[in-house]
């Protein structure tokens, strides 16, 4: 006899499969953010990640990813903007959470670089400024969002927005899509298209 729990698990993985068959469409739309990335890592930029809450975990995950390995070896400069706690919280405390972002941005990023915005709604304002202020710097700006987009997707050189109204569904596909990303990057690296940033490592 199936329990009641049974049910929502099977629910809850029906409802994740069939948002993430969704993305099959979005398939152009994956190339061309990936391309804004691996442009960026040709002219020797860095890639910068930011997010807040769960978004923040996949922000740091996302720029392991390139940093160490997605399959292969990648070596390539990507950074989260969430993990500095110092930084975090004295942006926070001296200038408002609104800010957190966007003044690491205005230190650290620079013309060339490249900046992935996550936000499930596209409409969080510490995001929002950060996208803003890295535009204003010459930066290409990728968001990653979910709902209808939100005001990122039109902020942003290319927003990839998945077609659900649930955060949870969301930032699942945001791994998925990432991961698609970093394949991507990955292979562009193996066509020589990213310079390798130093020798091997003995």
């Amino acid at each position: 006899m199936s329990l009641p729990e049974s049910s929502l698990v099977r629910e809850s993985i029906q409802e994740s499969l069939q948002v993430k068959a969704s993305l099959l469409e979005m398939a152009d739309q994956v190339v061309e953010a990936a391309e804004l990335l691996i442009q960026a890592l040709a002219r020797g930029g860095t890639v910068f990640f930011i997010g807040n809450g769960g978004s923040a975990a996949d922000a740091q995950h996302l720029a392991a990813e390139l940093v160490g390995r997605f399959e292969r070896l990648n070596r390539l400069p990507a950074l989260a903007l969430t993990t500095d706690s110092s930084v975090l919280t004295a942006l926070a405390n001296d200038f408002g959470y609104d800010e957190v972002f966007a003044r690491q941005v205005q230190a650290l990023v620079r013309p060339g670089d490249a900046l992935v915005a996550l936000s499930t709604s596209g409409n969080s304002p510490s995001i929002l400024a950060a996208v803003r202020q890295a535009r204003s710097q010459g930066a290409r700006v990728l968001g990653m969002s979910g709902r209808d987009g939100g005001e990122m997707a039109r902020l942003c050189d290319g927003c990839l927005v998945v077609p659900s109204q649930r955060t949870c569904r969301i930032q699942e596909c945001h791994v998925t899509l990432g991961h698609i990303l970093c394949e991507l990057i990955e292979r562009a690296a193996e066509e020589g298209r990213i310079p390798p940033r130093t020798e091997e490592m003995s």
